[in-house]
């Protein structure tokens, strides 16, 4: 079932971006160019899989319209990456298993990129085929969770500052829930609002997704430490080449995963609320812990 929901999220999110984005053609060149070779690179689609089956079971059904929110939201986190990858912020050469934008383009091309993947991803969102009252709430949720405070770029600050540092529980908690966790629980609750979820609804949704965050990203501390630059796609290690803030060199591997169960579990019961149409969440909360990736 997991393998159905994934690959049908992934497509769906494809097809819209194939149909949003400028093409490759489009004068100039070079930007839709970079856009599109991070966008188009691979990846696991996962918060526009979380934002349309967070709609799906609110909703009942597949709501029309719901995969152009998932393109969005894959646009900021594909910019997030060009610029993450820059030399001036964490300096790597491969993403996803392809050479970072930087390294094709150029540093200003990429950097622009990054940029234009943002700003379009805002009139993507401003056109949302759902009441203008979703449309704004959307747009105010990820903006948040874009931001400086305890929001995508907040982490990303913390997370440069704390290198070498050997940052605290309470610091590395932060950074996490900032930098990666934030857009992913913005995607589950987009969903819920796309879709009309109640406040209660929401609230079920926003728990879940910030459980589901914090794991994401322990599991991906881990990983850089077990797994090689070929099986991540990205290189291995950075983390401890930079002596960045991570559960593993703070409690060791074995008690970062035991909190990462312990977080989806919570995340598990934040779904009670919605019953049997949680399984398809329930399945991919479950996955985020078991990944090789």
């Amino acid at each position: 079932m997991l393998k159905e929901i994934l690959e049908e999220g992934c497509a769906l999110t494809d097809h819209a971006l194939e149909r949003l984005l400028p093409p490759a053609s489009q004068y100039p060149t070079s930007i839709h160019r970079a856009m599109r070779h991070s966008v188009f690179a691979g990846g696991k689609r996962l918060r526009p899989v979380l934002c349309i089956e967070s709609a799906r079971m609110i909703a009942g059904s597949l709501p029309a319209g719901v995969e152009e929110l998932g393109a969005a939201l894959e646009m900021l986190h594909t910019y997030s990456l060009i610029h993450d990858d820059l030399p001036a912020l964490d300096n790597d050469d491969l993403r996803r298993g392809r050479p970072t934008c930087h390294k094709v383009f150029g540093e200003a091309i990429a950097i622009l990129a990054g940029d234009g993947l943002q700003t379009y991803a805002y009139e993507v969102l401003a056109k949302l085929q759902c009441p203008a009252n979703g449309r704004v709430a959307i747009i105010a949720e990820i903006a948040h969770a874009t931001g400086t405070v305890d929001g995508m770029i907040g982490g990303q600050v913390m997370d440069l500052e704390a290198e070498h540092q050997h940052a605290d529980a309470a610091t590395l908690e932060y950074i996490h829930r900032s930098k990666t966790g934030a857009l992913l629980t913005a995607s589950v609750v987009t969903g819920g609002l796309y879709a009309g979820a109640s406040a209660a609804q929401i609230q079920s949704l926003r728990d879940f997704g910030t459980n589901i965050g914090l794991a994401f990203q322990i599991v991906d501390d881990v990983l850089d430490v077990t797994q090689t630059s070929e099986q991540l796609g990205k290189t291995a290690g950075k983390d401890t080449a930079t002596e960045k803030a991570t559960y593993p060199s703070l409690y060791g591997i074995d008690a970062s995963l035991k909190k990462a169960d312990e977080l989806i579990h919570k995340a598990d019961r934040a779904l009670d609320l919605f019953g049997e149409r949680s399984s398809n969440l329930r399945e991919i909360a479950a996955f985020l812990v078991e990944r090789k990736k």
